[in-house]
Order: C-alpha cells, then structure tokens, then sequence
C-alpha cells in the first residue's frame, strides 16, 4: 500500500505558497492507518525505546497508538502552560520570534530510552527542541521518527547532528 496515496495534499494553508501534506485523510482509512502504524512500529522498534514522546498535537496521534502497540509508554511535549504539575520546560527559536515546551518533571526516569515523534518532519525546530528537552530532564534520546518528511527542509540533518537517527514512512521533494 502508497501511505502517500492517503495523505492530502492542501494548497495555500496555513499560508498563501505553502503546500500542507494534511493527515486527516489517513487517520479516517482504516487499513491505510493500520499499515502506517505497522511499518513505523517496525522502524521505531530498531531504536528499541522504553517510551515514546509526541510534540504537541499531531505528535499525540502518531506516538500513543505506537506506544501502545510496542507495549512501552507515552509522554506529552505540549507548548507552554498546557500540562498540570511541575513542568520542565525549554524555550527555542523560531523563524520570527520564540516558542517554548514542556514536559511533565516526573514524566520520565533518568536514563529512559526515548523516541521522539511528530506528524511531519521539515525544520526540525520543534523535533531538536524536544530532544534537547528530553536530555535536560536525563532521557537518552534513541532517535525520532514521523509520518512525513520534507526532504527540502533540513530537519533531518538538524537531528542526525545531534546524534539522533530518523525514520519516516513518506517524503516529498517540493
């Protein structure tokens, strides 16, 4: 099966010249969601996690159904002031500006094997600051994993800089 053949593409959002790869179409395929969750388990598995951490929101579709399927946990990274409790948080840049996660302080144990997931990977902004995030409260980051990638975008060589290894099941080239 073509995951991409699920996946639709919406011109002009969230701006005019951006093409927005929109996942809603394949969450609502049953089979095409199930094979998708199939070949990212097989791909996540190699980095052999103890939990699996999703970026604030789409992230939290990918990674909890993954979590449950691999039998190991799942932990939010949410933008600022969403989570209850004592949070760790780390501030990153963006284009325009700064945006800042969190994680829950007792959310992971030190040491933990983590892998990190979105819905998309393209800057790799989001992704690197959860990574550093994780580190900051102990968790061996083991790599990152999404749906998507944008090969014209340098998210993927933002996280292998970091020593963090990537998988993901479909990329586009514009």
């Amino acid at each position: 099966m073509n995951i991409k053949d699920h996946i639709r593409g919406i011109p002009d959002f969230p701006k005019p010249g951006i093409l927005f790869y929109d996942i809603s179409t394949l969450l609502a395929h049953a089979d095409a969601w199930s094979v998708a969750m199939g070949r990212l388990a097989n791909d996540v598995r190699k980095f052999q996690p103890d939990i699996l951490a999703g970026v604030e929101s789409r992230g939290f579709l990918v990674a909890a159904p993954l979590a449950l399927k691999l039998g190991c946990g799942f932990v939010m990274l949410r933008k600022k002031g969403k989570l209850p409790g004592k949070t760790i948080r780390h501030e990153y840049a963006l284009e325009y500006g700064t945006d800042t996660i969190e994680i829950q302080e007792d959310a992971i144990e030190k040491g933990q094997r983590v892998v990190i997931l979105d819905d998309l990977l393209a800057t790799g902004g989001t992704m690197c600051a959860g990574v550093e995030l994780l580190r900051k409260i102990g968790a061996e980051v083991t790599g990152a994993a999404a749906i998507i990638e944008l090969n014209f975008l340098p998210g993927r060589k933002r996280l292998t800089d970091m020593g963090v290894p990537c998988s993901t099941l479909v990329s586009y080239d514009d």
